[in-house]
């Protein structure tokens, strides 16, 4: 499979401490035992399981469900701890979502491994009805903390946050979804409750790192990567809050040649990531956890390509 390597740090960074630890500088990672984790990511999939046709002028033969599904499982046999998330959009853009109604994107989500997912606007698209009609065909959990969905049949069906644990190490991760108003018709989300995105993900952040004790939280956000307009954006998210290390978004479609790190309320980095649209992309990003104090650090960062399988 050809890939597109973008190593973009030729020295690891340093992300997040605790502690004392958060301003100590860099060692060598031969002087204490480490865990590596690989995140790999997803967002605005919009139904797109097969390649781009070929007459198409700018993304002609790439992408495609078969694709991603072996670049996954390639990864799976040389790393150890995957994580494997989505940032919202699956639905709507091609007719296979015109038919069936999501199972099939779901149905093969569940056959490549995804461990959780957060909403994007067009997830909606068939109302919560569709939702639920699908939720049989979807082996993973949807993400969502900003939502307010206890007056809707999807409260049992969308969780605020999951926990992942990878060889001992504690991972976080929750969702934030964009407002719906005047993106999806009224009648479609009717009883579901927008919250301020910037709140919530504060309260989340404090909750999974000093309650849930994780060491790594990772926000899905289906907010935007950034707007020219005052606007809550992922960017704008970074800044205003202390505790997520990794935000990996969608919604506008944002292909990043690599990730964003921008600087949080405490002085510390956060990745910022996302992966264009349709399928065309794997976002994978992998970490380093020193056992001495759990300091959390980027090894490398890599734009896959799903292009050719050869």
């Amino acid at each position: 499979m050809k890939t597109d390597r973008r190593d973009f740090l030729k020295k690891t960074i340093y992300l997040v401490g605790f502690g004392a630890a958060a301003n100590s500088p860099l060692r060598v990672f031969a002087e204490s035992k480490e865990l590596r984790l690989t995140v790999l990511h997803t967002n605005d999939w919009h139904s797109r399981i097969d390649p781009f046709p070929a007459t198409d002028k700018k993304f002609g033969g790439q992408g495609g469900a078969v694709r991603r599904a072996e670049a996954i499982r390639k990864i799976r046999e040389s790393e150890s701890n995957v994580l494997l998330l989505d940032s919202g959009d699956i639905f709507q853009g091609t007719p296979y979502f015109n038919f069936y109604g999501g199972e099939l994107e779901y149905k093969l989500m569940s056959e490549m491994g995804y461990d959780a997912c957060t909403l994007g606007n067009h997830d909606f698209d068939n109302g919560i009805e569709g939702l639920i009609k699908q939720a049989p065909f979807r082996k993973f959990p949807i993400i969502n903390s900003n939502y307010d969905f206890g007056k809707t049949a999807l409260a049992n069906l969308v969780e605020p946050y999951r926990i992942f644990s990878k060889q001992g190490i504690r991972i976080g991760v929750f969702g934030l979804g964009i407002e719906l108003t005047g993106l999806v018709p009224d009648n479609l989300y009717a009883g579901v409750s927008y919250n301020d995105p910037i709140k919530a993900a504060i309260k989340m952040g404090q909750f999974l790192r000093v309650e849930k004790k994780c060491e790594l939280i990772i926000c899905l956000s289906h907010l935007g990567h950034s707007y020219k307009e005052n606007k809550v954006s992922d960017l704008v998210l970074a800044k205003s809050e202390a505790d997520v290390d990794i935000i990996l978004g969608g919604h506008t479609h944002t292909f990043l040649d690599q990730p964003v790190l921008e600087t949080n309320k405490m002085g510390n980095k956060v990745i910022v990531n996302q992966v264009g649209w349709g399928g065309l992309r794997l976002g994978r990003l992998d970490l380093t956890f020193e056992t001495q104090g759990r300091r959390k650090n980027l090894a490398s960062s890599q734009l896959i390509s799903l292009g050719n399988l050869g």
